[in-house]
């Protein structure tokens, strides 16, 4: 069984007790949520699309810590007149494990 879940924008595949990684989204460690934007559920043979979220669906998180992402190099530079600068940036993220994976029965 498994869901697409929408975090930010984003969809992410989640599977039951399965570590996935999101945008950061400042919870405690520890913290079990629910996300009701479940855009796809499948259990074996049967799938569910929503339009644009599945009835009754929900997929449990709890969070395991935040970390930072890995590093990302801006590099600018002109030509033929000395110009250039280095920056660079590591964007937060949460990791969080799939707890559970409801939907309600037809």
């Amino acid at each position: 069984m498994y869901a697409v879940v929408n975090f930010g924008g984003h969809q992410v595949k989640a599977v039951p007790g399965t570590k996935i990684f999101v945008n950061a989204l400042h919870r405690e460690k520890g913290e079990v949520f629910e996300n009701t934007e479940v855009l796809l559920v499948a259990d074996g043979d049967r799938i569910e699309v929503g339009k644009p979220h599945v009835a009754g669906a929900t997929v449990k998180f709890e969070v395991i810590d935040t970390v930072k992402g890995d590093k990302v190099i801006v590099f600018k530079k002109k030509r033929r007149k000395g110009y250039r600068r280095k920056k660079s940036h590591r964007a937060l993220a949460t990791a969080l494990k799939v707890v559970e994976i409801q939907q309600k029965k037809k």
